[in-house]
């Protein structure tokens, strides 16, 4: 199936080209970074993560967003979802990829990784984190060819293909409950500090996930025809209704915990985030209030069936939905867990041009795994008839 990469119309080789292109050009700021070190990002001793780690957390969220087709196909047999699964674990693919990378890039000596592998610490919840990351990876890549396979020779999956797809079910809700862990379980960080972290992890990730699967599908049928079908797409977007109704709970459950109980390391963060310190409004605060409008935007077309059912206000719904998220679960996240410090001291954080960049470098490799997989994806379910 790989000859198929070898095809396709000029639009897609000057696509390809211009991931190419942004991958090279990042590329060489990394290199910038590599000799000169984190100095030339906006991190510093008191905010020790920064744009790098904020956008490991999110496509953590975006990879493990695949069980939201995976599970209702598999254990409630919704046959719907099946046109779109082979999409949402190359999705997958491509986040853990990004993840994996960003990781990468935030050390200040890559090599350093292999003491994770060489020492392996079992106490150590990053330890646990690599091991939920890769195996997932190989999940998703073992499951989504086994399967698109079967789809190109027109012929059943194998038997035992079903215990892996049920494992990575499991797997998915692992990988963003460690990942979470890697928070909550931090003291002194009063932002993070609390036992919904990983509820609130996931339940980001099943509206945000399956809201850029959904946003990158109806593309996807502009450009080709690929048609998802009418109540796949009624259905997702129910659940993507769902889970940022409960995701936006959960925040307003912090919010209310934190002011209610007059806790100040828990009020701090949030004042700072939502009104800045000393008079002084950081940037970061107008994202946070762009989130919260946003956020509430999304869900009032989301919620009405009437407005939800719209083919031309949905796309807009969800790019709202995937911003809000992005913010909040990003930038947001870190900032508010670093500001104020442990020792009641404020330490503004802004990502440099050359952090950006090579994140846009991440965010490029990302997008070119993805479009090489989905093209094969896509030709496969072209000979099939299954188009």
């Amino acid at each position: 199936m790989v000859e198929k990469l070898l095809k396709g119309p000029k639009c897609y080789y000057m696509w390809l080209l211009f991931l190419v292109a942004v991958i090279a050009v990042c590329g060489l700021v990394y290199i910038q970074q590599l000799m000169q070190g984190l100095t030339v990002t906006g991190m510093s001793r008191n905010v020790s993560w920064g744009l790098y780690i904020s956008q490991f957390t999110y496509f953590v969220g975006v990879a493990a967003s695949a069980v939201m087709l995976v599970l209702p196909a598999y254990f409630h047999h919704y046959k719907q979802f099946k046109r779109m699964i082979i999409f949402g674990e190359f999705m997958a693919i491509g986040a853990v990829v990004m993840c994996a990378l960003f990781i990468v890039v935030d050390l200040g000596q890559p090599q350093r990784m292999a003491n994770v592998m060489l020492h392996p610490s079992p106490n150590s919840v990053m330890f646990y984190d690599m091991i939920v990351l890769i195996g997932y990876l190989c999940l998703n890549a073992v499951i989504g060819w086994v399967t698109l396979e079967a789809e190109r020779l027109d012929v059943d999956p194998p038997k035992w293909i079903k215990y892996l797809i049920y494992l990575s079910i499991i797997w998915a809700f692992s990988i963003h409950t460690v990942t979470a862990f890697l928070y909550a379980g931090l003291p002194g960080r009063h932002y993070w500090l609390t036992a919904i972290m990983a509820a609130r992890f996931l339940s980001s990730a099943f509206c945000s996930g399956p809201a850029i699967l959904l946003l990158l599908v109806l593309g996807l049928k502009r450009l080709t025809g690929f048609d998802p079908g009418k109540e796949a797409v009624k259905t997702l977007t129910v659940i993507i209704t769902y889970a940022m109704c409960i995701n936006v709970f959960f925040y307003l459950l912090e919010v209310f915990t934190a002011f209610y109980s007059g806790i100040p390391g828990h009020q701090h963060p949030l004042v700072y985030l939502f009104a800045g310190h000393g008079g002084s409004v950081p940037w970061v605060t107008w994202c946070m209030w762009a989130a919260v409008i946003l956020a509430i935007g999304s869900l009032c077309v989301l919620i009405p069936p009437k407005l939800r059912e719209n083919m031309n206000l949905l796309p807009w719904a969800l790019g709202a939905l995937v911003i809000a998220s992005w913010i909040d679960k990003g930038l947001g996240l870190l900032i508010g867990g670093f500001t104020p410090t442990p020792f009641e001291t404020f330490t503004n954080y802004m990502p440099t041009l050359m952090e950006v960049m090579v994140a846009l470098g991440v965010y490029a490799i990302g997008l070119l795994v993805i479009s090489l997989l989905w093209k094969i994806a896509l030709d496969v379910k072209k000979e099939a008839g299954n188009f």
